[in-house]
Protein backbone atom coordinates (compact mmCIF):
# COMPACT_ATOMS: atom_id res chain seq x y z
CA UNK A 1 0.00 0.00 0.00
CA UNK A 2 1.43 3.37 -1.06
CA UNK A 3 1.88 6.39 1.14
CA UNK A 4 -0.95 8.89 1.12
CA UNK A 5 -0.70 12.11 -0.87
CA UNK A 6 -2.11 15.18 0.89
CA UNK A 7 -3.87 17.70 -1.31
CA UNK A 8 -3.32 21.29 -0.20
CA UNK A 9 -5.56 24.17 -1.29
CA UNK A 10 -3.55 27.40 -1.19
CA UNK A 11 -4.83 30.92 -1.71
CA UNK A 12 -2.06 33.49 -2.10
CA UNK A 13 -2.99 37.15 -1.92
CA UNK A 14 0.11 38.77 -3.39
CA UNK A 15 0.95 42.44 -2.97
CA UNK A 16 4.31 42.92 -4.65
CA UNK A 17 5.12 46.60 -4.31
CA UNK A 18 8.47 46.11 -6.07
CA UNK A 19 6.73 44.97 -9.28
CA UNK A 20 3.42 46.83 -8.83
CA UNK A 21 1.63 43.47 -8.85
CA UNK A 22 -1.52 42.83 -6.78
CA UNK A 23 -3.46 39.64 -7.37
CA UNK A 24 -5.02 36.63 -5.71
CA UNK A 25 -3.90 33.17 -6.87
CA UNK A 26 -5.39 29.79 -6.02
CA UNK A 27 -3.26 26.65 -6.22
CA UNK A 28 -3.81 22.98 -5.58
CA UNK A 29 -0.58 21.36 -4.45
CA UNK A 30 -0.10 17.63 -4.04
CA UNK A 31 2.09 17.10 -0.97
CA UNK A 32 3.67 13.79 -1.88
CA UNK A 33 5.32 11.55 0.73
CA UNK A 34 8.97 12.23 -0.23
CA UNK A 35 8.40 16.00 -0.08
CA UNK A 36 9.04 17.72 3.25
CA UNK A 37 7.03 20.62 4.63
CA UNK A 38 10.08 22.81 3.98
CA UNK A 39 9.99 21.82 0.29
CA UNK A 40 6.27 22.64 0.06
CA UNK A 41 6.89 26.05 1.65
CA UNK A 42 9.77 26.70 -0.78
CA UNK A 43 7.37 25.91 -3.65
CA UNK A 44 4.69 28.25 -2.26
CA UNK A 45 7.27 31.02 -1.75
CA UNK A 46 8.56 30.61 -5.32
CA UNK A 47 4.96 30.99 -6.54
CA UNK A 48 4.45 34.10 -4.40
CA UNK A 49 7.78 35.76 -5.22
CA UNK A 50 7.21 35.31 -8.96
CA UNK A 51 3.42 35.63 -9.03
CA UNK A 52 2.02 36.03 -12.53
CA UNK A 53 -1.20 35.00 -14.22
CA UNK A 54 0.67 32.44 -16.39
CA UNK A 55 2.92 31.01 -13.64
CA UNK A 56 2.15 27.29 -13.26
CA UNK A 57 3.04 24.41 -10.99
CA UNK A 58 4.32 21.35 -12.80
CA UNK A 59 4.31 17.78 -11.56
CA UNK A 60 7.21 18.65 -9.26
CA UNK A 61 9.28 15.66 -8.18
CA UNK A 62 7.50 13.40 -10.71
CA UNK A 63 9.28 14.70 -13.82
CA UNK A 64 12.83 15.15 -15.04
CA UNK A 65 12.00 17.25 -18.10
CA UNK A 66 10.12 20.10 -16.45
CA UNK A 67 10.99 22.51 -13.67
CA UNK A 68 9.09 22.70 -10.40
CA UNK A 69 7.35 25.86 -11.66
CA UNK A 70 7.33 27.63 -14.99
CA UNK A 71 5.79 30.42 -16.96
CA UNK A 72 5.23 30.32 -20.71
CA UNK A 73 4.43 33.22 -23.00
CA UNK A 74 1.38 33.18 -25.26
CA UNK A 75 3.31 31.32 -27.98
CA UNK A 76 4.34 28.56 -25.56
CA UNK A 77 7.98 29.68 -25.24
CA UNK A 78 9.36 29.36 -21.72
CA UNK A 79 9.74 32.76 -20.06
CA UNK A 80 10.61 31.58 -16.57
CA UNK A 81 11.97 28.23 -15.33
CA UNK A 82 12.08 27.77 -11.54
CA UNK A 83 14.04 24.99 -9.84
CA UNK A 84 13.80 24.17 -6.14
CA UNK A 85 16.84 22.86 -4.31
CA UNK A 86 20.40 22.27 -5.33
CA UNK A 87 20.03 21.97 -9.09
CA UNK A 88 22.35 19.89 -11.21
CA UNK A 89 24.73 21.99 -13.34
CA UNK A 90 23.90 20.15 -16.59
CA UNK A 91 20.16 20.55 -15.97
CA UNK A 92 20.67 24.24 -15.16
CA UNK A 93 22.60 24.86 -18.40
CA UNK A 94 19.83 23.12 -20.36
CA UNK A 95 17.18 25.22 -18.59
CA UNK A 96 19.11 28.41 -19.37
CA UNK A 97 19.23 27.46 -23.05
CA UNK A 98 15.46 26.83 -23.12
CA UNK A 99 14.18 29.76 -21.05
CA UNK A 100 14.55 33.54 -20.95
CA UNK A 101 15.13 33.46 -17.19
CA UNK A 102 15.97 30.65 -14.76
CA UNK A 103 15.72 30.95 -10.98
CA UNK A 104 17.04 28.41 -8.51
CA UNK A 105 15.60 28.68 -5.00
CA UNK A 106 17.71 26.79 -2.46
CA UNK A 107 16.13 25.84 0.84
CA UNK A 108 18.45 23.42 2.68
CA UNK A 109 20.22 25.27 5.47
CA UNK A 110 23.61 23.58 5.59
CA UNK A 111 24.09 21.98 2.21
CA UNK A 112 22.88 24.89 0.03
CA UNK A 113 25.80 27.15 0.96
CA UNK A 114 28.26 24.32 0.23
CA UNK A 115 26.49 23.59 -3.08
CA UNK A 116 26.73 27.27 -4.09
CA UNK A 117 30.38 27.49 -3.07
CA UNK A 118 31.17 24.47 -5.28
CA UNK A 119 29.02 25.49 -8.28
CA UNK A 120 29.18 29.30 -8.26
CA UNK A 121 32.19 29.70 -10.55
CA UNK A 122 30.44 27.81 -13.36
CA UNK A 123 26.90 29.02 -12.68
CA UNK A 124 28.03 32.67 -12.56
CA UNK A 125 28.79 32.35 -16.30
CA UNK A 126 25.09 31.86 -17.10
CA UNK A 127 23.69 35.35 -17.78
CA UNK A 128 20.00 34.46 -17.51
CA UNK A 129 20.30 32.68 -14.15
CA UNK A 130 19.37 33.90 -10.66
CA UNK A 131 20.14 31.92 -7.51
CA UNK A 132 18.26 32.77 -4.31
CA UNK A 133 18.56 31.14 -0.91
CA UNK A 134 15.46 31.04 1.28
CA UNK A 135 16.31 31.48 4.99
CA UNK A 136 15.95 28.30 7.06
CA UNK A 137 14.25 29.97 10.06
CA UNK A 138 11.53 31.51 7.87
CA UNK A 139 10.97 28.17 6.10
CA UNK A 140 10.61 26.35 9.42
CA UNK A 141 8.17 28.96 10.74
CA UNK A 142 6.10 28.80 7.55
CA UNK A 143 6.15 24.98 7.52
CA UNK A 144 4.43 25.06 10.91
CA UNK A 145 1.62 27.05 9.23
CA UNK A 146 0.88 24.36 6.58
CA UNK A 147 -2.69 23.18 6.60
CA UNK A 148 -4.94 21.45 4.06
CA UNK A 149 -6.56 24.79 3.29
CA UNK A 150 -4.40 27.88 3.55
CA UNK A 151 -4.96 31.54 2.88
CA UNK A 152 -1.71 33.47 3.00
CA UNK A 153 -1.15 37.16 2.42
CA UNK A 154 2.22 37.85 0.83
CA UNK A 155 3.61 41.38 0.82
CA UNK A 156 6.91 42.20 -0.87
CA UNK A 157 8.58 45.59 -0.57
CA UNK A 158 12.24 46.41 -1.21
CA UNK A 159 12.84 42.64 -1.48
CA UNK A 160 11.64 42.16 2.10
CA UNK A 161 8.88 39.54 2.36
CA UNK A 162 6.00 39.25 4.83
CA UNK A 163 3.81 36.14 4.82
CA UNK A 164 0.75 36.17 7.06
CA UNK A 165 -2.20 33.94 7.77
CA UNK A 166 -5.01 34.61 10.26
CA UNK A 167 -2.75 33.82 13.24
CA UNK A 168 0.87 34.58 12.41
CA UNK A 169 3.24 36.68 10.36
CA UNK A 170 6.67 35.57 9.16
CA UNK A 171 9.07 38.02 7.59
CA UNK A 172 12.43 37.53 5.92
CA UNK A 173 14.85 38.73 3.27
CA UNK A 174 15.71 36.21 0.55
CA UNK A 175 19.48 35.88 0.14
CA UNK A 176 20.48 36.79 -3.42
CA UNK A 177 23.54 34.75 -4.45
CA UNK A 178 23.30 35.55 -8.16
CA UNK A 179 21.04 37.86 -10.12
CA UNK A 180 20.22 37.66 -13.82
CA UNK A 181 22.31 40.06 -15.89
CA UNK A 182 20.16 42.05 -18.28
Amino acid sequence: MGLKVNILKVTLNVSDLDRNYYQEHKYTIAHQPPETGIYIVARILALALNAHERLLNTKGTDTKHEPAIWQNDLTGAIELWIELGEADEKRTRKACSRSKHVIIYTYKEGSSAIWWQNKSSKLNLLKNLSVISLPAKALEDLASMIDRTMEWQCTIQDRHVWIANADRTVEFDPIIWKEQKL
